[in-house]
C-alpha cells in the first residue's frame, strides 16, 4: 500500500473512534438516564441483526466460536467493563487508565501477529498517555479498586480483540458487513442478560430517546464498526490501536461546543500531543533503494556498445 492510501486509510478509520466519542453526548443527552447497559446492548445487538438481515450471511463451522470470542472482546465484555468503569472511576481516570490499551496491543501484536516492537512505539504510548492525561484528568480522585480493574479489563479487551481480529481475518467470500454483524449480535447477547438483570427496561420511551437509539444503532454500530474492521485488516495493527485515542479528543470538543464545559490550554497541549501519538505510530512509507551500476549503464550507450562488442569478441 503505498504511502499516500495507508494515510487516507487511516484518516478513515479515525473516523470510528471520532464518532465513538460522539456517543458520549448522544448517550448523556438523548438516552434514558443511569442505563449504560441498556445503551450498550440497544448500540449493538439490533444493528448487528439489521445486517444480518441484509447479508443473509451467518457463521458456520470454527466461525461460529470465532464470531463469539471476538464479538465478546470487540463489543460485550468491552463496553460492559467501560461502563463499569466510567460509574466507579470519576474525574476521567477511566480514560486515562485505558491509554494501557496501545501498550498492549504492542505486545500482544508481535507474539501473534509478527509485529515488531519499535523504539518509535515505545515513545508513542507514552505520548498518547500524556496526551489524555492532559486532557481528562483533573485534580486528585480517590482510586476505586473494582473500576480501575474494570478499566484495565477493557483495555485488555479491546486490545485482545484488535490483534485477534487482524491474526483470523475474515473467512473466504465473507464481506465486511456480515463480518461486522456476527461480531455485533454475540457482543449484543453477551450484555443482553446483564442489562435485564441489573438495570431492566424503561418504563417509557420518549422521542428524544429514539433519536438517541437510532443514533447509535446506525452511526454508533453499523457504520462505525465497518470502518474499523476495515481499518483492521489493511492496517498493522499498533497503528489502529493508536487511533483509538481520538474518541477522548472528540468527546472533550463535543463537550465544550455543546455542554458548555470548560477547554483549557492544557487540554489543547493534550490533544495535539494524542494527535503526535497517534501520526508517529502509523506506518512510514519504504525507502526506494538505489540503482546501482544498471542506471549508469542506461545513460552511457557509447560505454553499452562497447561492453556489448567485447563479449563478442570473447565469444
Amino acid at each position: 500500500m503505498t504511502s499516500a492510501r495507508q494515510l487516507l486509510t487511516a484518516g478513515v478509520t479515525a473516523l470510528a473512534p471520532a464518532i465513538w466519542g460522539s456517543v458520549y453526548l448522544v448517550t448523556t443527552e438523548w438516552l434514558p438516564p443511569d442505563r449504560p447497559l441498556l445503551a450498550a446492548t440497544v448500540r449493538a445487538l439490533p444493528s448487528g441483526l439489521i445486517l444480518l438481515v441484509f447479508a443473509r450471511t451467518l457463521p458456520t463451522g470454527m466461525w461460529l466460536w470465532r464470531a463469539l470470542v471476538l464479538g465478546t472482546l470487540n463489543i460485550g465484555a468491552f463496553l460492559f467493563l467501560l461502563f463499569v468503569a466510567a460509574y466507579r472511576l470519576p474525574g476521567g481516570i477511566a480514560a486515562v487508565i485505558m491509554t494501557a490499551q496501545p501498550m498492549f496491543v504492542l505486545i500482544l501484536a508481535a507474539l501473534f501477529v509478527g509485529e515488531k516492537i519499535r523504539l518509535m512505539h515505545v515513545v508513542a504510548c507514552a505520548l498518547g498517555a500524556t496526551g489524555v492525561v492532559l486532557l481528562v484528568f483533573k485534580g486528585t480522585v480517590a482510586l476505586d479498586y473494582v473500576g480501575v480493574a474494570a478499566a484495565l479489563g477493557g483495555a485488555a479487551c479491546m486490545a485482545t480483540g484488535l490483534t485477534m481480529t487482524k491474526r483470523w481475518g475474515r473467512p473466504d467470500g465473507v464481506g465486511l458487513l456480515p463480518f461486522t454483524g456476527w461480531q455485533l449480535v454475540a457482543g449484543g447477547l453477551v450484555l443482553l442478560p446483564f442489562t435485564l438483570a441489573v438495570e431492566g427496561l424503561p418504563a417509557t420511551i420518549t422521542g428524544p430517546n429514539l433519536l438517541g437509539f437510532a443514533y447509535l444503532i446506525s452511526l454508533g454500530a453499523v457504520i462505525s464498526y465497518a470502518i474499523w474492521f476495515r481499518g483492521i485488516e489493511r492496517l498493522p495493527v499498533v497503528a489502529v490501536s493508536f487511533l483509538a485515542l481520538g474518541s477522548p479528543i472528540v468527546a472533550t470538543l463535543l463537550g465544550y461546543l455543546f455542554l458548555h464545559e470548560a477547554l483549557s490550554v492544557l487540554q489543547l497541549v493534550g490533544i495535539l500531543v494524542i494527535i503526535v501519538a497517534a501520526s508517529l505510530a502509523q506506518p512510514r512509507p519504504a525507502k526506494q533503494r538505489r540503482l546501482g551500476p544498471a542506471v549508469t549503464t542506461a545513460q552511457d550507450p557509447g560505454r553499452t556498445s562497447i561492453e556489448h562488442g567485447e563479449q563478442r569478441r570473447s565469444r
